[in-house]
Parts: structure tokens; sequence; C-alpha cells
């Protein structure tokens, strides 16, 4: 796509009084789930069932139809529990299509499943980048000149990974540049990985912010607090809806311990480790996708929500029925949900951050349906009536819920579609990541000692499953950090480290205690839930974070992920 300007970068950044100038480069990544890609296909007649791992129960139906050349009505996809994706699953992959046309060719069930040494080479990897980065800044910190372009490869017709997307939104200055420039190149398919764009482009955009701030003089929490916006800065005219960044960043200041910081890199050391702390700010838009839901109202008061949303371990059936038990007044035990499954209703699924907000707001649409129903049926004014504790009351009348379906099982269904809100305002969701790391003086091993984020996500429906999605984001930051690295065969153009003997991700022992603040904030903006989405934003900045913490540990600067000990040999004292 074409290049975005704003103002003239060029003649900005060469004017500003304070300039920096840097390339940053992350390497292809792999989704590396614990659960790998697998279906089990069978026919009946010309009917196709297939129960498989997908993330997109809609996407993986019409592809797989589009695919055999047959009818989407014959085709029926199962998905209930999905056991991790992070995108790699969003779309149709070869273990469902092969399971199809062998249990055609068979006439009998087939079940394909991928060993963990064909994910990498055989599904979908986020692809690497290379990053320039150019800042320019008064002498005061104000930035004047704000330019990245971000370089990444992939098949041909294949897409870049948009990289500079968060660079648009999360600073203001007035000169603006950001550039994506794709190469065709012979390896698997780069695509859609846990936060596609923001996560490598945060990962070095806030290296840059922090070497910005170091030059300027000044601390790197003040100095995006002093380049904060409400608006966009490409279009003032369209504010945020909601925008907590600097309360993310102080709020985390205080709790993570900043004052202690030492502004001296490499003057804090614990025995054999040299210790420093790193902050970074996090960005993701807040994404929705129309949704929809069917629920049923039983005579003995069950109620049942039916919606092919699925659940990737993020808890859609806890919100999900969280949010039918509350519209409807009724004990959580009194709501079965069932997810997952082609024959009802098309929801948002999961993706993009925009499942749980997408979902339950698509619930809330069929059970205000079911509610007019409810009370229609009881004689009640739909507009009056209060649902709670298992009774309808309206006009000084009261019935038990249950009451209405006696003449048999009530069923409503409808959907949420969002309107032009996005054309009138910005939607996003924001955090403040820290991290305090030690690296041994002798060996350059570095080690997570404390992670803090912050998070202003609009609503958080649901604490302890919110926390749970924000704090594996975190663990997937850490890898990104100082492990994950997909190595390539130049010769042959196929990834080398394709297990998890190879290819590192963190483990327990690598991980510390981790603490997750949620900012109080309801964005009616987004959806009738008032919510927004939390689980790309939890790794958004992550591993920037750790970085900075390493270059505070050791004064040793490493733009060139994952931050493996041998980047930082060289530069570590002579006598330990």
């Amino acid at each position: 796509e074409p290049d975005a300007r704003v103002g003239d970068f060029e003649k900005a950044f060469s004017q500003a009084a304070v300039t920096l100038d840097a390339t940053y480069h992350t390497p292809d990544q792999s989704h590396a789930m614990m659960e790998p890609h697998a279906t089990m296909a069978a026919w009946e007649g010309d009917q196709l069932t297939v129960w498989t791992s997908n993330q997109m129960i809609d996407w993986g139906r019409t592809d797989l139809a589009r695919t055999l050349g047959i009818a989407k009505d014959k085709v029926r996809l199962v998905s209930p529990y999905i056991g991790g994706g992070f995108g790699g699953k969003l779309f149709l992959r070869s273990d469902a299509l092969l399971a199809a046309l062998a249990a055609r060719a068979a006439k009998r069930p087939v079940k394909v499943a991928l060993q963990r040494p064909l994910i990498a080479n055989n599904t979908t990897h986020r692809p690497a980048t290379l990053q320039r980065i150019r800042l320019g800044a008064t002498p005061e910190g104000s930035l004047t000149a704000i330019g990245h372009e971000s370089w990444s490869g992939n098949l041909p017709g294949g897409s870049p990974e948009e990289a500079v997307q968060q660079t648009r939104l999360l600073y203001a200055g007035p000169n603006r540049l950001a550039a994506l420039r794709l190469a065709t190149l012979d390896l698997p398919e780069g695509n859609a990985m846990r936060a596609p764009g923001e996560t490598p482009g945060l990962m070095a955009l806030e290296i840059a912010m922090d070497e910005m701030a170091i030059k300027l003089g000044l601390d790197p929490i003040e100095f995006r607090i002093r380049n904060d916006t409400q608006v966009d800065p490409s279009n003032p005219e369209r504010p945020f809806s909601q925008r907590q960044l600097v309360q993310c960043l102080r709020t985390g200041a205080e709790r993570f311990g900043w004052q202690r910081r030492s502004v001296t890199p490499g003057a804090v050391r614990d025995g054999r480790w040299l210790v420093g702390m790193g902050v970074a700010a996090g960005f993701r838009n807040n994404l929705v996708m129309k949704s929809g839901a069917r629920v049923r109202l039983a005579a003995d008061g069950q109620v049942t929500v039916e919606t092919d949303m699925t659940d990737i371990g993020t808890g859609s059936y806890t919100i999900i029925g969280q949010t039918a038990a509350e519209m409807l007044g009724v004990p959580l035990q009194q709501v079965t949900v069932k997810l997952g499954d082609s024959r009802y209703p098309v929801a948002a699924g999961s993706g993009g951050q925009w499942g749980a907000n997408s979902s339950t707001a698509g619930v809330y649409a069929a059970c205000m349906a079911l509610r007019t129903k409810v009370a229609q049926a009881l004689g009640m004014d739909p507009a009056a009536a209060q649902f709670e504790a298992g009774k309808v009351t309206a006009g000084g009348r009261s019935r038990a819920l249950a009451d209405a379906a006696q003449a048999g099982e009530l069923v409503a269904e409808d959907s949420i579609e969002f309107d032009t809100l996005q054309e009138k305002y910005q939607q996003s969701t924001f955090a403040a990541h820290f991290v305090e790391v030690g690296v041994d003086v002798a060996s350059g091993e570095s080690r997570i000692r404390r992670m803090l984020a912050v998070c202003a996500a609009g609503r958080i429906l649901n604490p302890k499953t919110a926390r749970s999605q924000v704090i594996g984001a975190m663990t997937m930051g850490i890898g990104a950090a100082l492990s994950e690295e997909l190595v390539v065969d130049r010769r042959l153009g196929f990834f080398v480290n394709h297990d998890l003997a190879g290819y590192e991700v963190p483990v327990h022992a690598d991980v510390p205690h981790q603490e997750v603040v949620f900012l109080d904030e309801s964005d009616a903006v987004s959806s009738p839930m008032k919510a927004k989405g939390v689980g790309e934003l939890g790794l958004c900045g992550v591993s920037a974070a750790v970085a900075n913490a390493v270059y505070n540990a050791t004064g040793i600067r490493v733009r060139d992920y994952p931050l493996t000990l041998d980047k930082l040999l060289a530069g570590l004292p002579d006598i330990a």
C-alpha cells in the first residue's frame, strides 16, 4: 500500500534538534501451540463432518466447501475446544483438507494430525521484519518527526507484516512517515500470529523510544507521557473513544517501584547478576466483528446458548454463560453454553482480540430478543420487565421465568453488527509493561525477575480469565525477547529448528511472578458490553520492555532479537 505521510517528515527530521536513526530486526517465529493441527473427517452420503481445531468456524467451513467444490450446506465443522492457536488456526489448513479427501477415498472416517516437526514448515508463521525507525524531537522532548519503515517477506500473493500500524496512532507528532515493503520469498507462508503487526512493530518502536529518551536525558516514562495524544495524530478531528495510556504508565511506575531504577546502566548488581528495569507501552487496536447467537428457554427454566464462537483457552464458555445469566436473571449454573459447531449461528470466532467483546455482544442481542418473547408470553411490557433471581417483574406483577416456556420452548436468535463509529472514533487498547531482569555478568544469561502489566481495555468481563490471557501473552513476550527464532536454511528455503528442542519457548522455570492490573474503564463506543479485547494487548510491548531492561542492566543495546547471550558477551566486563 502507499506510504502514509502527514506533514513533511524528511524536512522535520533533518531540522530536529535531537534525532535517532536506528534499524531493528525481528526473526521468523512459530506459533508453537501445545495442540498441533489435527482433524477427523467423516462422510455420510454427500454430507461431510469434520472435527477439527480451528479458531474461525465459518471461515473454515466456507473455505473447505470452496476447496472441495461442494455446497457449503454440505459441510459441518465442529471445534468445541481448541488447545492453542494464536492465529495459526484462523484459516483452513492441510490437515482438514487431507482428512476430508482421505475419508472420501477410504469411505470411512480418517484422522490427520500434523506431528510437531511439520508445524513450522507446513503451516504458517510470523514473518521476520527489518525495521528502520527515525525520530526527531525538540530539546524538551516533544516529537516533531516520526518515521517507521518495515520490510518483511512472504510467498507470492502474501501480505506484509504490518509492523508500522501502531506507530500511526501511539504518539503525537506533526510530521510522520509509515511505510511497508514486501519481498517475495521462497519460504513457508507468513500469516497472522498473536497481535500481528503491533507485536513486532512495538518490539522495535519501544526500544527506539527508550533510546531517544536517553539521548534527551529524560526518564523513559516521562518522555512517553510528553508525547501522549487523545486524538488520531493523522486526523485530529477523530478522538480516541478511551485512552488511558498515561494512567497505565503512572500506575505501573508506582506499583513496580520505578523510582528505584538506576539511571546509569550497569550500576546495580546482585551477586553475579547485573540488574535492570525496563518499560514499554502496549497498544492494540480494538477490532469488532458481526456476531450472532441463539438462546433457548426450556420449561424447567434452563437456558441454552448456541453460537459457533470458539474457545481457544480464553474462557469463551465462561463469559458467554455469564452474559446470558446476567441478561436473563438466572444463576450461572442454570445456563448451558454450546460452542464451536457450524450448525449454530455464525459468531465472531477467536482472533484479532475481537472474540470476547463481539461474541458476548451477540449473545446480549439474542438475550434481548428472548426477553421480549418472555415478557410477551407472560403478558408484560417488554420495555418495563426486569429479570432477576429467576423471576420477571413488571407493572407490580412477578412471575417465574420458567412460566414463559410452559406452552413450549422459547427460542430467540439475533446478532450484533457494528456501525460507522470506527469512522468517528479511534478505538484502541493500551498497556504499560514493566520488567526487571538479571544478566549473569560472566555468561550473559538473562533471567526475568519481575513482570507487571497495567492494561486499559474497556470493561473486563471476567478478571480471572482476562488475567490468564495476559500472563500467557506476557510469557510469549519473554520467548520472543530471549529465545524464539526460526532459523532459515538459505539454500533450501525451510526452517531448520522445527521442534521444541530447537525452537525454544519459555517453560515454567523461565517465568517469574507476573502481576496484572486492569484499569477501571468502560467504553460505550465499543459495544453494548462496553468491553474491548485484552489477550493480544498482553503481548504488545513486552519484548521491548525486556530489551530495555537488559540495556539498563548492562549498558548493551541489542536491536536484533532474540537477545541471546552471544549478543551480550562482548560488552560484559572483562572480569566478572
